[in-house]
């Protein structure tokens, strides 16, 4: 049985970083509360909210069936992001646990908190189990150790303006002295989606855009990285993401495996395995839909055969122990073997039995291995 994941959006931030391309925003402290409220209510209801909004019916009954609810743990793990959610109040923070505990049967076997490190304080650290300077990273660490918390994850981008070789491996020794349990790396994305990347595809110089590293220094960053942690003891599970062993995101290997999760809150996402759908992402226009009774979906799909083919094959191969084609071939009943030849002669992907992954050395191209895949 797959356990169900939750998602709980905070779409506020105290200042939007050029770089960022989310739906955030920064807005009034006494906008909070409503917005936890609202949450809280859109947990308690979801069913009826979900059923009179035409989707996810199937992933809401099933979560609630008394099939479900004789294992010890239906629910296992509570991702809470944004945005910054670590703005919020401690008691905020356990108005919104409480809803998930009152409303879902399981075990929280994994609770993930987002934070910016400026905002890290010793009760919200204790309460909850970009902006920010080097100095923060060193105030907060102590405090999240002294609240008894045992897995902390750093997120680092490649590729940020005035960015260089001896400042990225500056930041990666800093991190492996700070040993946190987990590590994400990301690439700088470019997309008109930030006030960074539209004044870089425009050509201007706004921002530092012309201090931006090259896709070449970006793709050097990223191989970094994986020596440098490899070297610091972390296990390399999948393709932005490290962890010390036993420390894999349990909640973000759900997206990847294509498993259950419910998204509360603006601009939440939610899978059902056979549906995909998303709030609408403007969070005053979410309160009021919320306290008016129903769920403003603003995006809703269902996956043919095909897509889910597709999902399957990119989300697998973004995991380093790769995907079984075999077992593919007999879920969806189609011949996908013979798509990976090409890749495997170019050296892009390798294969061992009917197990393919990406090539090691050629992770910092994997988005152009998965665009030659879906040709």
């Amino acid at each position: 049985m797959r356990k169900l994941g939750i998602y709980v959006q905070v779409p506020f931030c105290q200042t939007k970083c050029t770089y960022c391309n989310f739906h955030t925003g920064v807005v009034a402290s006494s906008r909070f509360a409503p917005y936890v409220e609202a949450v809280c209510r859109e947990i308690r209801e979801h069913r009826d909210l979900l059923r009179a909004a035409g989707v996810g019916e199937d992933l809401a009954e099933k979560a609630h069936s008394q099939e479900w609810r004789c294992h010890e743990a239906v629910l296992d793990t509570v991702y809470i992001g944004g945005g910054t959610p670590s703005l919020l109040d401690p008691a905020h923070l356990q108005n919104i646990l409480d809803a998930i505990r009152e409303t879902f049967a399981g075990s929280l076997e994994e609770v993930t908190l987002e934070a910016d490190p400026e905002t890290v304080e010793a009760e919200k650290a204790a309460a909850s189990g970009r902006m920010h300077r080097r100095a923060d990273i060193y105030r907060a660490v102590p405090i999240l150790r002294e609240a008894g918390i045992g897995n902390i994850s750093f997120d680092l981008i490649a590729g940020l303006p005035h960015q260089t070789k001896d400042s990225w491996r500056r930041s990666l020794e800093e991190l492996a002295g700070l040993a946190p349990e987990h590590v994400s790396v990301y690439l700088l994305e470019i997309d008109e989606g930030s006030r960074l990347g539209k004044e870089l595809l425009q050509g201007g110089g706004r921002y530092s855009a012309g201090a931006v590293p090259s896709e070449d220094e970006m793709a050097e960053f990223y191989e970094m990285a994986q020596k440098a942690l490899g070297a610091a003891g972390y296990h390399h599970y999948e393709i932005s993401n490290w962890a010390k062993q036993g420390f894999e995101s349990r909640h973000n290997l759900k997206y990847w495996r294509r498993e259950p999760y419910l998204g509360f809150g603006a601009g939440a996402h939610s899978f059902s395995g056979t549906q995909r759908w998303a709030n609408a992402h403007d969070a005053a226009a979410y309160v009021a839909a919320v306290q008016s009774g129903r769920l403003p979906v603003e995006q809703q799909e269902k996956l043919t055969a095909d897509s889910a083919l597709e999902e399957e094959l990119f989300l697998g191969l973004r995991q380093l122990d790769g995907i079984d084609l075999a077992r593919i071939e007999q879920e969806y009943g189609v011949t996908v073997m013979e798509r990976f030849d090409p890749l495997a002669a170019a050296g892009l992907v390798e294969r061992q039995g009917s197990v393919v992954r990406l090539t090691p050395e050629k992770l910092s191209i994997s988005n152009e291995v998965f665009v030659e895949l879906m040709r």
